[in-house]
């Protein structure tokens, strides 16, 4: 039985959600959103609140009923709130630059990194912090955890991208004699 599951999900003022054929719209001041869910779990949308039920008893429908009642709370908090990462770079001569619709970065290597933005997310880049706004959360935690792999933060000094608020576990380098 899921916890998160079971509560009824609310419908703020100014949010308009539809549900038909299985895949869900959710409107609201920040824009749009839609989700594709599939008919184990039974969506119903009422004029204040989301109520989710399993149709069946099974351990695969179990496991889905609060992982869709999490998207939906997802989603409703895009369209009104939105969502945003922040990537800090930290290194030496190591440079981050948007350029239309492109994310060109200095990473130490012996070209420059360019990575596409996608149209629905817009990316500032001031300094080294690079900001990551948009309403589909998956797409920000997707776009920001491809930014990082690109150079992910080294124990010795630090250097490369990490989250605002990350701790990074430091190794003590060489002793000297």
């Amino acid at each position: 039985m899921s916890r998160l599951g079971k509560q009824p999900i609310t419908i703020p003022k100014g949010v308009e959600v539809k549900f038909a054929e299985g895949v869900l719209t959710v409107k609201g001041p920040k824009g749009e959103l839609k989700r594709e869910f599939k008919p184990s779990i039974k969506i119903e949308v009422g004029d204040t609140e989301i109520t989710t039920t399993p149709v069946s008893k099974d351990i695969f429908t179990n496991a889905l009923w609060g992982t869709y009642s999490s998207h939906i709370m997802n989603m409703i908090i895009g369209v009104t709130t939105g969502y945003e990462k922040k990537l800090i770079l930290d290194g030496v001569g190591f440079k981050v630059d948007v350029k239309g619709s492109n994310l060109e970065m200095a990473l130490g290597f012996s070209h420059p990194v360019v990575k596409v933005i996608p149209d629905e997310l817009t990316v500032t880049a001031e300094k080294n912090t690079v900001t990551v706004q948009g309403i589909d959360k998956d797409l920000v935690g997707q776009f920001s955890a491809e930014t990082r792999a690109l150079k992910k933060p080294e124990p010795y000094k630090g250097k490369g991208f990490h989250y605002q608020g990350e701790v990074i576990r430091r190794k003590q380098g060489k002793k000297s004699a």
